[in-house]
C-alpha cells in the first residue's frame, strides 16, 4: 500500500498541503523571506552536517513546525518512520513502543495490522533543511558578532570620552548575548584591555559599562590579581555605592569572584564604604536581585574574621532582622547565615539580644524553610538566651519556641539539631512551672 502523507494547516488560512506540495513551495521555510530550500550551495553545506549535532547546538524555541515533532517524545525527529495508520514517529520512540508490548498506534489507539515502519524520506528532508537553515544562519551571525567583537575591542585602544563609553556598551551587550564573544574577547586579550580602563581618574560611566562585560568573562588568577588593585578595588566600591542597582549588582558580582582567588586578602574588603553600600542594596527592598547579590557578597566577607566586627559596627544586625520576614528561601538561607556568624562575637550576641524582633522572627523560621536554616535559627536562639536566659528565655516561650523546639526533636532531622533544641529547650523550662510550661508547649501555639 502507498506510503501516507501528513496533511497539515498553513498559515492557519485553512489551506491544507501534503509534505511534496510543502516542500515544492517551501511554505515552512522561516526567516530571511525565503523557504525550507534557500538555495543549492546552503543545501550542499547543510547535508555535510550531522542532523543530531544541528538540534543539539540550536537554541530551540517553540517555532519548531508541530509535524517535525515525534509525538511520542515531543521532542524534533531525526529518523522518522511512519505507520500503517499513517501517523509517524521518531524510530527509536515507536520501537521502544513496540518493546513495551504496545501493538498499537500510540497517537491514535488503533490496532496496528502491520507492525513494520516506512522511513518517510520526505520529512526527513524537510526537517533537514529546516534545521541546516538555522544552524548556518546561526553560525554565519556568530561570526558577525565575534567579528564586531574584535572591531570594539581594537576601537577601545584608541578612543576616550564618549566614544569609549559607546564602544564598551556595545561590547558588553554581545558578550551577555553571545558565549561565541566571550571566548573572543578572552583570546584577544580583551581582559586585560578592559581592565586597564579601571583606575583612580576612570569615570564611571566607563567604570560600569567596563565591570559590566569582566563579569561576563572567565577571569584567570592573574587577572583577578590585577582586578584587586587597591585603585581597582576602590572605583568598584564608589560605584556600588552610586551607581545604578545593575552597576551595584556588576560590583558585587565582581568583588565576589575576586574573593574566590586563593591569595585574597581580607583587608581588600575591610573598607566601612563598601559594607555601608552593600547593606544599602540589601536594604533596598525594589529591587530582589541587588538583595540577592548583596548577601551572597556580604556572608562571603563574613567568613573572614577579620572583617566580622566592621559588619556588626554598622548596623547590620537589626537592619538584617528587620529583614527577615520579607526574604524569599535562598536569600534568607544567606541572611541567617550572616546571623549565625555575628551572634559568635560578644557585640553580635549584644546587638541580637538588643533587636525587639530578634527572636520573634527568627522562631518563625524554626522547621518552615530548610534545615540549614532551622540549624542556623536555633544557634542564634541558643546564642541570645544563653546571654540573657531570665529576659530572653521567656520572650522565645511567648513566641511559640516551646513548641517548635518539640517538632524539631520528633522530626527526622540531623540528630545534632535535635540535641541543640533539647537543652534549649530545657534553658527555656527553667523561668516556669511543670504545668504552666506544658501549656506553652501547646502545638496551636506553634501553628500560629
Amino acid at each position: 500500500m502507498p506510503m501516507f502523507q501528513p496533511m497539515f494547516d498553513v498559515g492557519g488560512g485553512g489551506h491544507v498541503l501534503d509534505l511534496e506540495t510543502a516542500v515544492k513551495d517551501g511554505v515552512l521555510g522561516g526567516g530571511g523571506g525565503g523557504g525550507i530550500i534557500c538555495g543549492v550551495a546552503a543545501v550542499a553545506v547543510a547535508e555535510k552536517l550531522d542532523l543530531k549535532k544541528i538540534i543539539n547546538e540550536l537554541d530551540l524555541s517553540s517555532d519548531v513546525p508541530s509535524v517535525f515533532i515525534c509525538p511520542i517524545s515531543l521532542e524534533p525527529m531525526q529518523d522518522p518512520v511512519t505507520l500503517c495508520t499513517g501517523q509517524t514517529y521518531e524510530r527509536s520512540n515507536i520501537l521502544k513502543w513496540f518493546s513495551l508490548g504496545h501493538f498499537t498506534c500510540p497517537t491514535t489507539m488503533q490496532e496496528l495490522w502491520d507492525d513494520s515502519v516506512t522511513p518517510n524520506r520526505t520529512l526527513y528532508h524537510l526537517i533537514y533543511s529546516w534545521f541546516s537553515q538555522r544552524y548556518l544562519l546561526m553560525k554565519k551571525r556568530s561570526e558577525d558578532v565575534q567579528g564586531r567583537a574584535s572591531e570594539l575591542l581594537e576601537t577601545l585602544k584608541k578612543v576616550k570620552g564618549q566614544a569609549r563609553v559607546q564602544a564598551l556598551k556595545e561590547l558588553q551587550q554581545v558578550v551577555s548575548a553571545h558565549a561565541s564573544v566571550k571566548k573572543t574577547v578572552v583570546e584577544e586579550g580583551g581582559i586585560a584591555l578592559i581592565s586597564s580602563l579601571l583606575g583612580p581618574f576612570t569615570s564611571h560611566a566607563v567604570g560600569s559599562e567596563a565591570i559590566g562585560i569582566l563579569v561576563h568573562l572567565n577571569l584567570d588568577s592573574d587577572s583577578k590579581t590585577k582586578l584587586m588593585e587597591p585603585a581597582k578595588i576602590s572605583l568598584m566600591v564608589d560605584m556600588l555605592n552610586e551607581g545604578s542597582i545593575e552597576t551595584k549588582i556588576n560590583c558585587t558580582r565582581l568583588i565576589e569572584m575576586l574573593m574566590e582567588q586563593k591569595d585574597f586578602r581580607s583587608e581588600i574588603v575591610s573598607s566601612m564604604s563598601l559594607l555601608v553600600g552593600l547593606l544599602r542594596l540589601v536594604k533596598n527592598k525594589r529591587y530582589p536581585n541587588g538583595i540577592s547579590s548583596g548577601l551572597s557578597l556580604l556572608k562571603m566577607i563574613c567568613s573572614h574574621k577579620q572583617v566580622t566586627n566592621m559588619v556588626v559596627t554598622i548596623g547590620a544586625v537589626p537592619q538584617l532582622v528587620e529583614l527577615l520576614p520579607d526574604l524569599n528561601p535562598d536569600c534568607l538561607e544567606s541572611a541567617l547565615f550572616i546571623l549565625d556568624v555575628l551572634s559568635n562575637l560578644p557585640e553580635g550576641r549584644s546587638a541580637l539580644k538588643d533587636c525587639p524582633h530578634t527572636i520573634p522572627n527568627v522562631v518563625r523560621l524554626l522547621m518552615r524553610i530548610s534545615e540549614s536554616c532551622t540549624q542556623y535559627a536555633l544557634s542564634i536562639l541558643w546564642a541570645v538566651c544563653k546571654l540573657a536566659p531570665e529576659e530572653c528565655a521567656s520572650t522565645a516561650v511567648e513566641a511559640g519556641l516551646a513548641a517548635k523546639l518539640l517538632l524539631v526533636i520528633q522530626s527526622g532531622c540531623n540528630p545534632v539539631l535535635k540535641q541543640r533544641s533539647a537543652e534549649l529547650l530545657k534553658l527555656c523550662s527553667l523561668n516556669y512551672t511543670a504545668t504552666i510550661f506544658i501549656s506553652k508547649c501547646k502545638l496551636t501555639r506553634t501553628i500560629q
